[in-house]
């Protein structure tokens, strides 16, 4: 079974005509749009397998997630997208009314029809925890018998994938980056990006840019590794928020995890030296790579996949520097997106209900964003209760040549993480103090950012950033020699 959990401010569906033959006719009231308020829409894929004794399992999970994120409606949504391996119709249903029955107990619960084509429509809300994917394993699987290597059939599953065009418009990234011999996919790496060279060219040239903008920062560039051991999530407090996202592994009896962020990496570099106030600002960049499980029924090209690099940056700094900090990265968002052509709006979202820290550390954060965006006469919204755990934040919504709007870059502000990996520095004085910790990222995925520029520019990029940025034309058979030696020249 594949559920894929959303946290929303409201979902509106209505069932429009039978999807399966044999399902019973609905009642006039079930025919009519269902407009249900906050709430926790659980997508449902049943597949093969699956049966009653699935539904323990499936109701534990809604209610972990249902008591993380507050939520007492439950929407129970089939979906079978999640899924190519489904149960039969009449194994789905079963499972999903006795779902409900159980809910009932503990929650609000409505459940979309079974069987019928829906159109539906929904906010999902901005906090971390506001999409969840998550699979429930039917049986275990078989282990001990040695393997029989089919060679054909394995060459056969990993052949060329086939991209569907029919649902998709022509400037689609996905369309663009095969046309332009950009970027591939397989199912040897779901949700994995295959960058050829064409797109490789972009990827680095975006990551040349950034770089010659960091250091006319004074930024400093770290690399830090993707798996790292499980205490360091634990203390983080990414395992309590994230466990469910994140690939495990185990060597020599412990368990390690590949990272779904980068910031404890930067926490462990800080700590590695002693640090003064004369370090301060410490602006740490890195080009992270990071992994989160993903269900393979929700990626989507470049804009949703499992692995991705993040153009990460954390800014270690003194109280009293926190805000001109902030005011510096609100110039290098500006000067970053106008290069693309990118309007954006900004969102401060604040504390939310779950969150590490106490009440005077979220005070102190979120006065001091509060300030630099008025300071500087900045439009901003409020987005109430949607900042990260460890700290509230700006988010940059950019604005692309089709009118849709993507959330890219951030700066959040944190003293919680310096306090819980005891960051030191000296003072004036020879007295230890903590600094303050500043997140930020302005590409956010370089994926992502990759996707939205293609089709921002319908294909046709700047030409620094473009794989093929002259070409040489000979319109007749004589002009050739010279053109070739134009072309090498």
């Amino acid at each position: 079974m594949k559920i894929l959990f959303l946290h929303v401010d409201y979902i509106n569906f209505k069932p429009l005509k039978k999807a399966l033959k044999g399902m019973s006719d609905l009642k006039e009231e079930e025919k009519q749009e269902k407009k249900v308020k906050e709430s926790l829409v659980v997508l449902t894929a049943v597949e093969k397998g699956d049966s009653l004794a699935s539904v323990k399992e499936l109701v534990a999970n809604v209610k972990d997630v249902a008591t993380q994120v507050k939520a007492k409606t439950i929407v129970l949504y089939p979906y079978a997208h999640l899924s190519r391996n489904l149960a039969n119709p009449e194994t789905a249903q079963t499972v999903l009314q006795e779902t409900e029955k159980v809910l009932k107990k503990s929650f609000s619960v409505v459940r979309a029809p079974f069987g019928y084509y829906k159109e539906f429509e929904l906010k999902v809300k901005g906090h971390p925890l506001s999409e969840l994917s998550r699979e429930i394993k039917a049986r275990e699987e078989a282990g001990g018998e040695e393997e029989i290597i089919d060679t054909k059939n394995i060459l056969r599953s990993i052949g060329k994938s086939i991209l569907d065009r029919s649902k998709l418009k022509p400037n689609d990234h996905r369309i663009l980056g095969q046309e332009m011999d950009l970027f591939s996919f397989n199912d040897v790496a779901p949700g994995s990006v295959f960058w050829h060279n064409n797109g490789l060219i972009i990827y680095n040239e975006l990551i040349k840019f950034m770089r010659e903008e960091l250091s006319l920062n004074s930024y400093k560039e770290i690399k830090t590794p993707e798996i790292l051991d499980k205490k360091l999530w634990l203390l983080s407090g990414h395992w309590a928020k994230y466990r469910e996202n994140i690939f495990l592994s185990k060597y020599e009896g412990r368990d390690f995890a590949a990272k779904p962020m980068n910031c404890p990496g930067g926490l462990i570099v800080f700590k590695a030296e002693p640090k003064s106030y004369k370090d301060l600002p410490l602006r740490v960049a890195e080009f992270g790579i990071v992994h989160r499980q993903e269900l393979s029924g929700v990626l989507a090209g470049l804009f949703r996949v499992i692995e991705f690099t993040q153009d990460d940056a954390h800014i270690f700094c003194m109280p009293e520097q926190v805000e001109s900090e902030v005011a510096a990265l609100l110039k290098l968002m500006e000067k970053v997106y106008s290069k693309f052509g990118f309007k954006y709006e900004l969102e401060f979202s604040t504390r939310p209900e779950k969150r590490i820290g106490s009440k005077e550390m979220w005070d102190k954060a979120e006065k001091h964003l509060e300030n630099v965006l008025k300071k500087n006469k900045i439009r901003y919204k409020v987005n109430k209760g949607d900042g990260a755990f460890y700290g509230p934040k700006i988010d940059f919504h950019l604005k692309d040549s089709l009118g849709r709007k993507w959330q890219c870059g951030t700066i959040q502000v944190d003293f919680s993480m310096p306090e819980r990996f005891g960051l030191e520095y000296t003072d004036n004085e020879n007295k230890r103090q903590r600094p303050v910790m500043l997140h930020r990222a302005v590409f956010g995925s370089l994926e992502r950012f990759i996707g939205i520029l293609l089709e921002h520019s319908n294909g046709r990029l700047p030409t620094w950033l473009a794989p093929f940025q002259v070409r040489g034309l000979s319109f007749t058979d004589r002009n050739e020699k010279y053109a070739r030696k134009m072309v090498e020249k």
